[in-house]
């Protein structure tokens, strides 16, 4: 018989590996996704439902706002550049509402640069997360939302 083989499969990009379905934050919250990449916002809506959570998408900037206010997200994951309203627009707009005390806001994009986490910080978002997020990283926003909110993570 031939030697078996162990195949060790490393991270190379050191970003968390995702968790197993059985190990995801047992605290349900309500999600609003908002990317105007129709099949980014449906697969993120989609696989946060499978782990429980209450979850809306909007495309744009005005129906982000429209179901803020009427869904009262607990977080919110929010593409940066969008036609219309930008996603800096957004958060500002999300910020002066009255009832979103406590929301965390998640810049999600594929711009990763220092001057866009400036930014970032400086519009009002909770957390930066460059696209794909991985779900480790995701369930590091819901955690970080149920111990209510915290810094941005550089």
């Amino acid at each position: 018989l031939p030697a078996q083989e162990t195949i060790v499969q490393a991270n190379p990009s050191n970003r968390p590996t995702s968790p197993r379905l059985d190990t995801a934050p047992a605290c349900r919250r309500r999600l609003l996704i908002v990317d105007d990449d129709v099949g980014t916002a449906t697969v993120l809506a989609m696989t946060m439902s499978e782990y429980g959570h209450s979850v809306e998408v909007a495309h744009n900037g005005a129906d982000a706002l429209a179901a803020a206010e009427r869904f009262r997200p607990d977080v919110v994951f929010l593409d940066l550049v969008m036609p219309g309203m930008s996603g800096f627009e957004v958060v500002r707009a999300l910020r002066a509402l009255p009832g979103l005390p406590n929301v965390l806001i998640a810049a999600l994009t594929g711009w990763n640069d220092q001057v866009t986490r400036m930014a970032v910080v400086e519009a009002g978002f909770d957390r930066h997360l460059v696209k794909p997020p991985y779900l480790a990283e995701i369930f590091d926003v819901l955690a970080c939302a149920a111990q209510g909110g915290g810094a941005v993570t550089r």
